[in-house]
């Protein structure tokens, strides 16, 4: 840290006097010298010489650190504006600019970074604009994605409820037999049973909450959220903690998308994540949607488990935030649970 510090701007222009005075001494000593040797007047002797290069350097010390100082103070403002301008560039604030009176070069590249700006701001509404197309060309096509749709459920229920179905009735038939014979091993097959049922029941709400519709309906984001949120509290038992700013000014495409977000994360939760605790939080700050969903369930290595099943939900919740200009961070490690954190320019 103290490094990088003593190898800052401010800093190289002080070394820079410095070494300005260095040279500047060696000159004049050699100057002072050299008049001493070679005519050697009665004034200049060589305690006058060694006082007088002495308080000179003293004086054009101080006076060196002072303007170095002095002189560094406007370029390192205007270097930390330019950084500060990358970093809102970072967090997708492509409104920010800033502008110099000075006519030099940092003038010049802080021109061209609001050119950036523009033309990322610019590129974020191409995105939306596309995203809104794309979501009347999505309503256009309905009923081709109804098909599809019922089409994947049915896939799904083949490939979970309905195997885990058939498990029950195998372990509840074998339980049966062994009720008379052996009643200790029957009530572990039989609580083997219950714990299969939990989990089928859990899957099938999972894909239950994908045939809610798609669109609010004309509930407003929160009202859609909190509709869903209340409908899962009384078929499982996971706490779920709201936080929704109650004006939220934003396009339907922005709604439907976040909405279809919280419904992916949700179900990807009740198949996978065994919680017993939902954070969600949305806000809007800066012209920015702030989305935020916590589980303190079993997480995942999200390095490794590319292959999950829970990739292509997060896959697609990816997809649906980059369509809309925003960004898409998951953190996740085994028995720590999961965060989402999802950016939306709007």
């Amino acid at each position: 840290m103290g490094k990088a510090r003593f190898s800052s701007v401010r800093y190289s222009f002080i070394r820079s006097h410095l070494y300005g005075l260095f040279l500047t001494t060696v000159t004049l000593l050699s100057i002072l010298l050299t008049v001493h040797v070679l005519f050697s007047p009665s004034w200049l002797t060589a305690q006058s010489i060694f006082l007088f290069m002495a308080l000179y350097i003293v004086l054009a010390a101080i006076i060196s650190l002072y303007t170095g100082f002095k002189s560094s103070s406007t370029m390192k403002q205007r270097l930390d504006a330019m950084s500060v301008l990358i970093a809102q560039y970072a967090n997708g604030n492509y409104e920010t600019t800033i502008h110099f009176m000075e006519n030099d070069e940092l003038s010049r590249i802080a021109n061209e970074l609001n050119e950036l700006g523009t033309k990322l701001q610019n590129q974020v509404r191409s995105l939306q604009r596309m995203a809104d197309e794309k979501a009347d060309f999505a309503k256009s096509a309905h009923k081709a994605a109804v098909i599809e749709e019922r089409q994947r459920i049915a896939r799904d229920l083949h490939d979970a409820v309905s195997q885990q179905l058939f498990a029950l009735t195998m372990m509840a038939e074998a339980a049966t037999k062994q009720f008379d014979k052996k009643p200790e091993l029957a009530k572990r097959q039989i609580e083997d049973v219950s714990v299969a049922a939990l989990q089928a029941q859990t899957e099938m709400r999972a894909l239950l909450l994908h045939l809610r519709p798609v669109h609010l309906s004309g509930d407003t984001l929160k009202e859609g959220v909190e509709k869903l949120v209340v409908e899962l509290e009384r078929k499982s038992p996971i706490d779920f903690r709201l936080a929704i700013e109650d004006e939220l000014t934003l396009s339907d495409t922005i709604e439907e998308h976040v909405f279809r977000i919280i419904q992916e994360s949700l179900s990807n939760i009740l198949r996978h994540a065994n919680a017993s605790i939902v954070d969600l939080t949305i806000m809007k700050r800066a012209k920015e949607l702030f989305l935020h969903i916590r589980d303190n369930g079993n997480g995942f290595d999200v390095t490794k488990d590319s292959t999950r099943k829970t990739s292509y939900g997060l896959k697609t919740m990816q997809e649906r935030s980059e369509e809309l200009g925003g960004t898409f961070i998951v953190r996740s490690s085994y028995d720590e649970g999961t965060y989402i954190d999802i950016r939306i320019p709007c």
